[in-house]
């Protein structure tokens, strides 16, 4: 993992850290490495900033966004209804604490709480390419959505299945139901009609 700890402490430098960004970087890959994370992984935090990285010039703060990116999913507890705000919660801590400037802790822990809606309100720069970056597994291959959503399965093998069937048929109907999934041009030119037909496939399966 010694490239995203290179890119964490590049990213903590750029922003303005008065802190040594290693020890944040160190626990932030170790909270992403927890045995219960099957999806939630440092894969998947790869995935994101890549995908960031790529919708860049979308955002109006790049590295607001990354940072968010860094730490949506810090904090992942499958049985726990508050991620997102405990996930929030420690970016302000962490980066109050690293040195970097108010208005930008705020804005990370902002993005970060809105991945618990994906619903970003229009001209919100930030917010789209977050939610997009985040949501692009959707739009992959019929068997990189498989891969994902059995990861995800595996995730929550506590739930028994008809409980399970029922909860995650519930949030694909939110995401289908999304005025858009995708807010930035070029996600929604590259992923749209592939994340429709996946989540509409595994919408079959669960409810057949």
């Amino acid at each position: 993992m010694t490239d995203l700890l290179d890119r964490w402490n590049d990213l903590l430098r750029r922003c303005g850290a008065t802190a040594d960004p290693l020890p944040y970087g160190q626990d932030l890959l170790k909270r992403w490495a927890e045995p219960q994370r099957r999806y939630h992984t440092t894969d998947h935090l790869r995935a994101v900033l890549d995908q960031v990285d790529a919708l860049a010039g979308q955002a109006a703060e790049p590295d607001a966004v990354r940072l968010a990116a860094w730490f949506h999913d810090a904090v992942y507890r499958p049985e726990r209804s508050e991620n997102e705000e405990r996930s929030a919660v420690l970016a302000v801590r962490a980066l109050r604490e690293a040195g970097l400037a108010e208005p930008l802790v705020e804005e990370v822990a902002r993005l970060v709480r809105l991945t618990v809606t994906h619903a970003p309100e229009p001209a919100d720069r930030n917010g789209e390419v977050l939610c997009d970056a985040d949501l692009a597994v959707l739009g992959g291959s019929a068997e990189q959505y498989a891969a994902y959503a059995a990861a995800v399965r595996e995730e929550y093998g506590f739930v028994p299945e008809d409980a399970f069937r029922a909860g995650r048929a519930a949030v694909l109907r939110q995401l289908l139901d999304l005025p858009a999934l995708y807010r930035t041009e070029a996600a929604r030119a590259r992923f749209d009609a592939a994340a429709r037909a996946n989540l509409a496939a595994e919408l079959r399966t669960l409810e057949g």
